[in-house]
């Protein structure tokens, strides 16, 4: 039982974090921290995102915005399944909304989340069967700089290692899906397949 206590503990920890009250303050938003934690011991399956966009800042719940949806789609996971604690932990490269610049772009995570967070909560997955490396902040970090193309076109490789790298779900991206459609017709099958394994293998 000292895992779980050791990162509920830590949960509660990063919910009360504002390190980044200043940061935030400062941005077009005004906005104040409002960590998203979404992590338990039992999970099998890894969502490793960028960042809660402004609609997951109002809800406190990851994903839930049409990002979430098309990631839904994509893993073939129910909304109950993809909410499942026990079964799936989300968490992103940092836990805090960012804001926006002064044009009402995302401002990208900050890095001292994943520095002083991150490593405390991988440590406290150890039954983790899967990660899925979403956008290119996760993937510098679960897998290695570059770009986020050249990452997902070597999928099979970084797959058969247990990592899925993807292209953010955001519809930012909705050209980039058009414009390779095996990502849809190859990729996507493949990920559903090893998302229901991982999270069929007990």
């Amino acid at each position: 039982m000292q895992a779980p206590q050791h990162l509920e503990e830590l949960a509660a920890e990063i919910r009360a974090c504002r390190l980044c009250a200043a940061r935030f303050a400062a941005t077009e938003t005004h906005h104040e921290p409002r960590p998203v934690v979404w992590f338990a011991p039992q999970a099998r399956v890894l969502i490793a995102g960028q960042a809660p966009g402004a609609r997951v800042h109002a809800s406190g719940k990851p994903f839930t915005d049409p990002s979430g949806d098309r990631l839904r789609a994509w893993t073939g996971l129910s909304e109950a399944e993809f909410y499942d604690l026990n079964r799936v932990a989300i968490v992103p490269m940092a836990f805090c909304f960012p804001g926006y610049d002064a044009k009402g772009a995302d401002l990208p995570p900050p890095p001292i989340c994943a520095a002083t967070w991150r490593a405390r909560v991988m440590a406290g997955l150890p039954r983790l069967r899967l990660v899925l490396a979403v956008g290119g902040a996760a993937m510098r970090w679960h897998l290695a700089p570059g770009p986020v193309s050249a990452h997902v076109g070597n999928w099979r490789a970084l797959a058969a290692r247990g990592t899925f790298p993807l292209p953010h779900p955001s519809w930012r991206n909705t050209g980039w899906l058009k414009r390779n459609p095996w990502f849809e017709a190859e990729l996507v099958p493949e990920l559903q397949a090893a998302v229901r394994a991982a999270l069929e293998d007990e």
